[in-house]
């Protein structure tokens, strides 16, 4: 396999994106259709970044160490599809008490252009129970964004 050397603004490249579904560019949301080559062009300081769609993708806080910062603000990019999901697991962040069972998991589904944020479960002390989710959805012509408060309830935001 051949090695990419993106230290040229510019220079392209020719990329597979695996068949049986799109990919979204990670950092422009623009949509290409799997199964083929593109010509890709980047510069050296942005690495390319394909999103397979139907992608639920978290976003946290810039930070150095795990509770530098509380995450009560998450942004939650969706990438439209026909169906995906991924669960947010949060513990303490600093110990093992996860081993005994001391954590918390939030599923989010995707549906078409609905969105379940499930009901938070478990628990752990210092556990946010109140938060943000700015939800940013990339449908391959636009980027639309809306923010949700969150307290542990099922929450269903629609994408449209």
């Amino acid at each position: 396999s051949e090695t990419v050397d993106f230290t040229e603004n510019g220079k392209s490249r020719h990329i597979y994106l695996p068949s049986g579904t799109s990919w979204y560019d990670y950092y422009t949301g623009k949509i290409y259709k799997g199964g083929r080559d593109i010509e890709f062009c980047t510069s050296f300081d942005r690495i390319p970044v394909f999103v397979k769609a139907g992608s639920i993708v978290p976003i946290g806080p810039d930070v150095q160490y795990s509770n530098e910062k509380p995450w009560d603000r998450l942004e939650i990019r969706v990438f439209a599809g026909k169906k995906g999901e991924f669960v947010l697991y949060e513990d303490e962040g600093d110990n093992y008490n996860y081993e005994k069972g001391l954590y918390s998991t939030i599923r989010f589904t995707l549906d078409g252009t609905k969105l379940t944020i499930g009901e938070q479960n478990g628990a752990f002390d210092g556990m946010i129970k109140e938060r943000k989710f700015d939800i940013v959805y990339y449908n391959g012509e636009t980027v639309s964004r809306r923010t949700v408060e969150y307290s542990g309830e099922e929450l269903v935001v629609s994408l449209k």
